[in-house]
């Protein structure tokens, strides 16, 4: 059985509540949200306890600071969905899109992992933006920002397209793509709505540039934009505000958002938890956070990877299922 944590599991309303007087209070704060936005953790600065979580965010904040090495060869076996039963849940998807309900539709799929390691292990050996480990639950290797808040400016980083950097002229070949710009344009537009609907003067500063991903399989190039706009001054008393109004994260669901996630629950048959939520540290006047994937779960004694890819007209379904394959991997070098 799982170690019980030490946290209470909160619902929506307790979230949203406290998130908002921890703010208004400057109290420095970690939390963890699930992706339907309907329960999760905050878990105070002088409450953390390294036995049960760890976290680690890039040029910010950490209780776990270094990473471990290993000589050991990594043994990796992932056991994904049939393309047979992954090309029915794909269709169903192309076929809402062909309907006009959806233009871009994130679908996703549970992978059994055989590997000799374990969470604890990957989040001590991963080298991501943003880690995450919680005792017998998940382990998050993310590269991904939610959202970052410093000062009034609000910023969002959404990334869209993937490709093995190994392939002859593959930037070339991501950047020109069309079903990469079409996918890439939508998540951008609805990003900057969902960003206007809590701040002011939003515009995209950086449009389609290249991140290199190393990961314990090859190298990755993904493509990212950078949206950012103006919070009030009082942000700070409405930060559980603003983040529920901006969830579940647009690059994970799709547009329009609630027509789409309607079609996430039909197509994809199991149940996300915590996987795509997001999770970040409050520092009792910055905020910072992740799209919670690279996401490794622990269900009965089994290790479970979760990943996926965005789903257009232009969709190709070998493609397609191969992206949500390649996309099983750690960021270990």
């Amino acid at each position: 059985m799982p170690t019980p944590l030490p946290y209470p599991l909160r619902n929506k309303k307790q979230l949203n509540d406290e998130l908002n007087r921890l703010g208004r209070t400057g109290t420095p704060f970690l939390f963890i949200i699930d992706y339907k936005a309907e329960s999760g953790y905050i878990i105070q600065k002088d409450e953390l306890d390294k036995q049960f979580v760890r976290f680690f965010i890039e040029g910010l904040t950490t209780n776990q600071p270094f990473n471990k090495s290993t000589n050991q060869p990594i043994n990796w076996q992932p056991k994904p969905v049939s393309l047979k039963k992954y090309q029915v849940k794909f269709n169903y998807v192309i076929e809402e899109i062909h309907k006009g309900n959806s233009f871009l539709t994130n679908l996703t799929q549970p992978t059994e992992l055989t590997t000799n390691l374990s969470l604890s292990d990957l989040f001590q050996l991963g080298s991501a933006k943003y880690k995450l480990w919680l005792k017998d639950q998940f382990t998050v290797l993310s590269p991904e920002t939610f959202v970052q808040i410093k000062g009034r400016s609000i910023s969002s980083f959404p990334m869209k397209g993937t490709i093995d950097a190994s392939l002859p002229n593959a930037e070339e070949q991501i950047m020109n793509d069309p079903k990469e710009k079409a996918e890439h344009a939508t998540i951008v537009d609805l990003i900057r709505n969902d960003l206007s609907l809590v701040a002011d003067q939003v515009l995209v500063k950086r449009y389609r540039y290249i991140d290199k991903i190393s990961t314990n399989k090859q190298d990755l190039l993904q493509v990212s934009s950078e949206i950012s706009g103006q919070l009030a001054e009082n942000y700070n008393e409405r930060i559980g505000d603003i983040l529920f109004a901006l969830l579940p994260a647009g690059s994970i669901s799709g547009a329009p958002k609630k027509k789409t996630l309607q079609i996430i629950e039909q197509a994809e048959g199991y149940e996300r938890g915590f996987y795509t939520g997001i999770w970040g540290w409050f520092d009792g006047k910055n905020l910072d956070s992740a799209v919670m994937i690279r996401f490794i779960e622990q269900v009965d004694n089994k290790l479970i990877f979760k990943s996926g890819g965005g789903i257009t007209a232009q969709s190709d379904l070998l493609k397609e299922y191969e992206e949500l394959i390649q996309k099983v991997y750690v960021p270990i070098y």
